[in-house]
């Protein structure tokens, strides 16, 4: 991916912010989405939100979202105005407790729940099949990018029955290394404190709905991700502590077993998911395509006249998966 960004928007924290708030996300009237809400293994539940196509057998793109990410997150609504674009099915599943609605098991989302990616994408698929459809992509966005890749080097060989083509974004595919990158210095000031002022308050419900759940004394005194997953994430999710839920669940040691097409994109500007920690050719298979492009910023890619528009991403990310979804299905068509 090539990707100029504009002489007024320089450097990774200008492109993240504007992008997530100011730049343009899409060019039409967003098309309405259905809720649906599915019940899971566990007797729980999710949300999703899709967006119809002209026909239910148009090609499906599934989209995860980020840490604390939603349907109208700007990247989120930057690839429903895509699929509209191109006339494909759209949907969205939140992670749970993320649709405005607190889940009702004694957990919530992490960055290596392929488990749950694995369930969510067998069912699309199922569906997707029934009505006639061939083609069906995913992308995760930041903590969904890297729970998506997981889940493909996970399932190598079998993850090709339930998805086409996959894409991560901006993901901290390491995430001891962006995990110790956040808290640092102004991404500290900055992101720290955006993300503790949603999770903290919705951990403190879930303590209310599952009394003596975690420390919650403990909980209130976290300044930073480290200190909030020892608490809560690590020990709901059946880790150890902070460190052993980051190195576990991250994507970048397993990348070398992913057998599906695969995109990996991540700005070497990230403030937040360090250059150095990004995967080289040379530690993820063959079928996992590396594009790291100097700006960016985390989920930012602004271009065009002030005040710019994120419309690019969905574009360079959704055309590259559609072609590899192709390519895959054609090699997998009997021939003669």
């Amino acid at each position: 991916m090539h990707y100029p960004a504009p002489a007024w928007l320089p450097g990774g924290h200008a492109q993240t912010i504007w992008s997530a708030l100011y730049a343009r996300r899409h060019w039409r009237p967003l098309l309405p989405k259905q809720r649906e809400r599915w019940t899971t293994p566990d007797g729980d539940f999710i949300d999703v939100d899709r967006q119809q196509a002209s026909r239910e057998d148009r090609p499906l793109i599934v989209l995860f979202h980020g840490l604390e990410g939603c349907s109208s997150s700007h990247y989120a609504q930057a690839f429903a105005d895509w699929a509209a674009v191109h006339d494909l099915n759209f949907a969205l599943p939140h992670f749970r407790g993320c649709s405005g609605e607190l889940n009702q098991a004694p957990r919530a989302y992490h960055s290596g729940d392929h488990e749950e990616i694995d369930w969510i994408l067998q069912r699309f698929r199922l569906q997707h099949q029934q009505q006639g459809g061939r083609t069906m992509i995913a992308a995760g966005v930041s903590l969904g990018g890297n729970a998506l890749m997981r889940w493909a080097a996970e399932q190598g060989l079998h993850a090709a029955q339930k998805a086409d083509a996959v894409a991560s974004i901006c993901s901290p595919l390491d995430l001891m290394q962006s995990g110790l990158a956040i808290g640092r210095g102004l991404n500290r000031q900055i992101y720290t404190r955006m993300f503790l002022r949603s999770m903290k308050p919705k951990a403190l419900l879930k303590w209310a709905q599952h009394p003596g759940l975690f420390d919650r004394k403990k909980l209130m005194q976290a300044r930073d991700l480290y200190e909030f997953d020892n608490v809560f994430t690590a020990p709901l999710h059946g880790f150890k502590d902070t460190d052993d839920y980051w190195t576990r669940a991250s994507a970048k040691p397993l990348m070398r077993h992913i057998r599906l097409p695969a995109l990996a994109l991540n700005a070497r500007n990230d403030p937040f998911v360090p250059a150095s920690s990004l995967p080289q050719p040379h530690e993820v298979s063959s079928s996992v395509t590396l594009w790291q492009p100097e700006g960016g910023g985390h989920v930012g890619f602004a271009q065009g006249p002030w005040p710019g528009h994120v419309c690019g991403l969905p574009d360079a990310v959704g055309g590259w998966l559609m072609h590899a979804a192709g390519q895959a299905l054609s090699e997998r068509m009997p021939h003669g």
